[in-house]
């Protein structure tokens, strides 16, 4: 097992673990869920949104649920295909990264949907077939919306991504490095 995978399987084994304790009842006092509908308006409207889910589009949405978190930024659970998101990030993120973000997670609502393995511990990050997959939906939405090359791979760089991922990760989206 690559060590980026090894390291970031156990993180997520940890945030599972944590999440199945007796204090999963305490931390929803102190967060908020809900449905998709409720907190992202228009987004049945949005034709990148469309391309995922097509005509099952506002069914999904309708019946997704949302959890806030207090860490992190955003994510899907592998439990149950639900979306995960931290309310400080929804308020301090730069739109365009929340909006992609929002269209890269929506990307693995519908790949646990179709029953992939979205945390597959065989595969670097960068490598792993599910991000890829998501990442490029992502990208391709951000040339849409006019992003740069430049401001796409600031987009793309994460705190825990070196440059050396980062630099496989979009050879892997096929996207032009800048």
């Amino acid at each position: 097992m690559p060590i980026q995978s090894a390291a970031e399987y156990v993180v997520m084994r940890i945030f599972r673990l944590f999440t199945k304790l007796p204090l999963r009842g305490i931390i929803h006092l102190i967060s908020q869920t809900g449905t998709f509908m409720d907190y992202f308006r228009g987004f049945e409207k949005n034709s990148a949104v469309r391309g995922i889910f097509g005509e099952e589009t506002e069914e999904v949405l309708r019946n997704l649920k949302v959890d806030f978190i207090w860490f992190g930024y955003m994510g899907v659970s592998d439990d149950d295909g639900h979306l995960m998101v931290n309310k400080r990030y929804l308020s301090t993120g730069r739109t365009e990264d929340i909006y992609l973000d929002v269209i890269h997670e929506l990307c693995h609502v519908k790949q646990h949907m179709e029953g992939k393995e979205l945390f597959d511990p065989r595969y670097d990050y960068v490598d792993r077939p599910t991000e890829i997959e998501a990442y490029r939906y992502a990208v391709q939405e951000a040339k849409r919306i006019g992003l740069s090359a430049a401001e796409i791979r600031v987009y793309l760089k994460t705190e825990m991504m070196s440059t050396q991922a980062l630099n496989k990760l979009i050879k892997n989206i096929n996207i032009e490095k800048t």
